[in-house]
This record gives structure tokens, sequence and C-alpha cells, in this order.
């Protein structure tokens, strides 16, 4: 495995900093069309708080770059980075418009696209196929669990054999498949957790993001929380399973990400992921000596 910074580096020659972007889109399991709500772990934001609001791209662009350019520095590159719930669910000619002012944009080196397997249909496949031709696309892809059961408790609306056609997809259309896994879903034993890390490597990925499972306020998983049907992981407990995880990635494998954290005006639970310093400190220690 390698993990992202020096992949990034390899890669573009520089450090790389995601632009977040907001469009004005939805999901399959908000809107009514495979459920409401969404998943029972996702925000009003659709886990895009630290993005812009939805707009022009290209100012949203420069101001996510203008938030981060003092540690940047003048010699970084940037991915606009399409993250706020899913942005394959809209029409084609929407999509392409939006990626369209984001390659122009002097500034982009690269496109990253968070969405779900079940919303890539072909026409979104050619969008992304005719992008991937001028500059790298990576497609992030919100699988969380190996397990259909699982899958039916956190309200997910997919079933996970999409997953993989979904990869097989996106690669013949020359993009680059990043999962988004989350550790400590209700149900979950460690070997399930690992199981989801074996199932999205025999499916081809070719990065990873890890994050634990973290409550947040007016979620479906608030609820269940402070009724005691959820217990989060402890620091130690999640990163031992991350550890063991690590060891299960071919060496190619890309690690994006080894936990998330929740944005802390909303977040209940675990609060050990609202100390970030002390979070990067600790993976610093352990994962990267």
């Amino acid at each position: 495995m390698i993990f992202a910074g020096d992949y990034f580096k390899n890669r573009f020659g520089h450090k790389m900093y995601k632009a977040s972007i907001s469009l004005d889109v939805t999901c399959p399991n908000r809107d009514g069309s495979k459920g409401t709500g969404g998943c029972i772990f996702c925000s009003a934001g659709g886990s895009g708080e630290f993005s812009e609001a939805p707009g022009d791209v290209t100012s949203q662009i420069d101001k996510a770059i203008e938030r981060v350019k003092s540690k940047a520095g003048e010699n970084a590159g940037y991915i606009a980075y399409f993250q706020s719930f899913t942005n394959t669910y809209c029409e084609a000619a929407y999509l392409e418009e939006a990626l369209a002012q984001a390659v122009t944009h002097p500034k982009v080196e690269a496109l990253s696209i968070a969405t779900r397997p079940d919303c890539l249909p072909e026409e979104i496949i050619n969008v992304i196929s005719r992008y991937a031709e001028k500059i790298p696309v990576f497609v992030e892809l919100g699988l969380q669990t190996a397990s259909d059961k699982t899958a039916e408790i956190i309200n997910r609306c997919y079933e996970t054999v999409e997953y993989r056609s979904a990869v097989e997809a996106l690669h013949k259309a020359g993009a680059n498949v990043v999962t988004h896994i989350i550790f400590g879903l209700p149900g979950e034993t460690e070997e399930d957790m690992l199981n989801t890390v074996r199932y999205a490597v025999s499916c081809g990925t070719d990065g990873i993001k890890f994050t634990c499972l973290y409550v947040l306020k007016n979620t479906p998983l608030e609820q269940l929380w402070r009724e005691g049907k959820v217990e989060v992981l402890g620091q130690e407990e999640y990163f031992e399973i991350v550890g063991k995880a690590l060891e299960l990635l071919p060496e190619e494998t890309v690690v994006h990400r080894l936990t998330g954290d929740g944005p802390k005006n909303i977040l209940l639970a675990p609060m050990w992921t609202a100390d970030k310093r002390q979070v990067v400190n600790y993976i610093n220690r352990r994962f990267r000596r």
C-alpha cells in the first residue's frame, strides 16, 4: 500500500489539495426513488459540510483554494472535489457542464467525484470517460460495507453486487476508483469489517478511504445511539482494526484516509475524532514511522 500524500507527490510532482465543490444534487435514498432519509449516519449536508454552497463551480474552486492557500503554498496543485451527496445522480449534461468548468480552472490538475455504485448509468460513464482522456479522474464510491444485511440497517438502498459492476465500468472508462469504508457500523464484527476490505480489494479498487462511524446531530443514527442500540468505537479499538485492514491491501493500493472527522458543531460521538491534531499525531506515530 501507499499513502495518498506520497502517491500524489509521485504522480503530480508536488502536494495536492482538494477544492471541495457542491452541486445541486441529492441521493436516491433521500428523494424517494429508492428510499427516504438517506443513510442513517449522513447529515443534512450530505457529508459536504466542508465544501462551498452550490453555485458557480469556478467561484467555488476559487473560494476553496483561498481557504487553504496559506498552508498549501504556491507550488501546490488542486483536485476539484465534487463532494456533497451523490454527484452523478443528475442529468449527464449537468455533470458535463460542471466538469467542464472545473477542468478549465488554471489550478485544477485532477477531478474527484463522490457518488454511489447505483448511480452510474451509461450516459454518466460516457461523460467520465471523456474527461478521463483529458485529466486524471478519481471516482469515490460509497460502499461502506460489503454486508447486504448491514446495508439494509443503514438504509444504503443498493445491493453490494452493484459495487463490483461499478468498479468494472469505471475502470473501462479510465477512472481511478476510491472506495469509502466505514468501521463500526451497527451489528458488525471485526471480521465483517475486514471482509468489506477484502471484497473491495477483490473488486479491484485502486484506493480506500477508511472512516470511523461517528454520530451526528439530527440523523437517524443519533436516535439509535441515544437509545443505546449503537456503540461507537474507541480510538485504540478503531485503529487496531485499521492496522489489520492495511495488511490486507496490495502494495499498489492507495490509502487516501485512515479516518474522518465530522463537523464539530454537530458531532456527538466518538469525541476523540474531534481532536484532529491528536488523531493525526497518533496516526503518524503508529502508521508512518
